[in-house]
């Protein structure tokens, strides 16, 4: 395995392949208050992808200026075939090392 991912790191990932192509920020945002039942900061978001894009793992592509933005553009992640790797390689790591614990949880 590669690059090692950090558990938000991880999470972001998810978060991006479940958005497709409404990856953003603010919906990647929402996503982990949604699924992960996470509170974060917008910042904390963008320092998180900005790190992912560094490591290869995410690539961005700005969208067309909207109205409701007053012009602006957004600028969309997505997660590239290296990204992919990287965090099925993590989740396969994660299901070996919890494979066979049921019972140590309902004990």
């Amino acid at each position: 395995m590669g690059s090692t991912l950090g558990e938000f790191e991880q999470l972001v990932l998810l978060a991006l392949v479940r958005l497709g192509d409404d990856a953003y920020g603010v919906t990647v945002r929402r996503e982990l208050e949604k699924r992960a039942a996470r509170s974060v900061s917008l910042a904390t978001v963008y320092t998180t992808l900005a790190r992912l894009e560094a490591k290869g793992l995410v690539d961005t592509r700005v969208g067309e200026p909207t109205p409701q933005r007053g012009g602006r553009r957004k600028k969309h992640y997505v997660i590239v075939p290296a990204g992919r790797r990287a965090l099925r390689d993590t989740l396969r790591t994660l299901r070996r090392m919890t494979s066979g614990l049921d019972a140590v949880w309902d004990a």
